[in-house]
């Protein structure tokens, strides 16, 4: 093993220029015909013709060392070494290979080594499909586009689930990802297909998942997130990180929501965007699936909902966020790009915002000073009337002090006099 690569000197007859070329450069040298002319003649470079014309038949072949190789036991050592030690990096097999007295050529080794990439990445390519029970699985997953509404280009997210069994979809448009989100995305699936599964899996999501355990390299849900899901009583599983596949359906769902149910469409406003998501996902549920060859809804009343686990009672809360907002000078605070008003004395001043299922209630300190009905409208106003009072009375006072006669300027009398003050 600790003999240096071999190298092996080899006699390669390869062909410099076509056979028929030589004879015809030897034909015109007979003829009488200079090298320069030659090689304008048959386009081939001058140096050439003078070799073929003076080396004669050896001039057709060249001698060239041999390849390096690594016997069985070196590949097999190097490919040990890049599945341990190196974590894949070539250079690293080679430094280590050097230190074992085996000297070998970069290009040699990676040449040697490639076979056996290939069969690792095909192994980890490779998969079989995980086909779920029913009411075992569900898949859950965002996606975002930009989308036409009331004229304005707007980011819409997109919570899409799909229950592994069946296939039904159930899709949720938002102007946010955050884990409120996610949330009431969840609820909404399970609300819709009227029952709760054994698991959900989920992506590796930064509102959900807060780092993974070094020893098991498990991911480690969000204690508020994982808190959720067991107050629905549902399993909480995070994929692989870089392998998407283990939860190809939503994915596949993702893109299908993205090139079926919304692509090159606009809409007149946020309502109208659910209303059509509402319509198409009853669609979709009724389409043939390409990989079960069944229509979801079929599969889902056969087989799958009498699988799914009651929901649960009473209701859980789904939404309840606190956030820290400034008061603008127009009496509002921005709550996911929609706009609450507030007392107009809070202006300027930080305030604390509950954003619950229906409703979002702001406070000053811990004095409640303002509630509103919750909207999903995107660049909606949301004002109580209430919250100007204040400024439209001293408005009014200010207009009626420039209309009396008391409060004129020195200015018009001085006119009125000819200019003379």
């Amino acid at each position: 093993m600790h003999e240096a690569g071999s190298q092996e000197t080899k006699t390669l007859w390869v062909p410099m220029v076509d056979p028929e070329i030589v004879k015809q450069i030897r034909s015109l040298a007979a003829l009488g015909w200079g090298k320069k002319r030659i090689a304008r003649e048959l386009g081939v470079a001058r140096n050439s013709v003078r070799r073929y014309l003076r080396e004669g038949a050896a001039a057709e072949t060249q001698t060239r060392p041999g390849a390096w190789t690594l016997d069985a036991e070196q590949q097999a050592v190097a490919r040990s070494l890049l599945d341990g030690p190196a974590a894949g990096n070539g250079v690293v097999v080679k430094r280590l290979l050097a230190e074992q007295d085996v000297d070998v050529p970069l290009r040699t080794l990676q040449r040697v080594l490639a076979p056996h990439r290939q069969e690792k990445r095909a192994a980890e390519l490779a998969t079989v499909r995980f086909e779920t029970a029913p009411g075992h699985q569900m898949q859950i997953d965002f996606g975002e586009k930009w989308v036409s509404i009331g004229g304005m280009r707007t980011k819409v997210h997109f919570f899409v689930a799909v229950l592994g069994y069946s296939r039904r979809i159930f899709v949720r448009a938002s102007l946010s990802q955050r884990q409120d989100d996610w949330r009431e995305g969840l609820a909404g699936a399970f609300r819709t297909f009227g029952g709760v599964t054994q698991k959900i899996l989920i992506d590796r999501a930064g509102a959900l998942v807060v780092g993974e355990d070094r020893e098991s390299g498990t991911a480690r849900v969000h204690p508020a997130f994982a808190a959720f899901c067991k107050d629905w009583g549902v399993d909480v599983t995070a994929c692989r990180p870089y392998r998407a596949r283990t939860k190809g359906k939503t994915e596949s769902g993702v893109g299908y929501v993205k090139r079926n149910a919304i692509a090159g469409l606009s809409f007149t406003s946020f309502a109208a965007l659910e209303a059509h998501l509402a319509r198409w996902m009853a669609e979709a549920d009724r389409r043939v699936h390409g990989t079960t060859h069944e229509r979801p809804i079929d599969r889902f009343e056969r087989d799958e909902h009498r699988a799914l686990r009651p929901l649960p009672s009473p209701v859980m809360p789904v939404r309840e966020r606190r956030v820290s907002r400034r008061v603008s000078t127009d009496c509002h605070v921005d709550v996911d790009t929609i706009r609450y008003s507030v007392p107009h004395w809070l202006v300027k001043r930080t305030v604390e915002v509950l954003v619950g299922d229906d409703e979002v209630v702001i406070f000053d300190g811990r004095t409640e000073v303002a509630r509103h009905h919750r909207h999903s409208e995107p660049h909606q106003r949301v004002s109580d009337p209430r919250h100007f009072e204040g400024i439209f009375r001293q408005r009014e006072e200010a207009a009626t002090v420039a209309s009396s006669p008391i409060a004129r300027s020195l200015d018009v009398y001085a006119e009125a006099a000819g200019g003379v003050a």
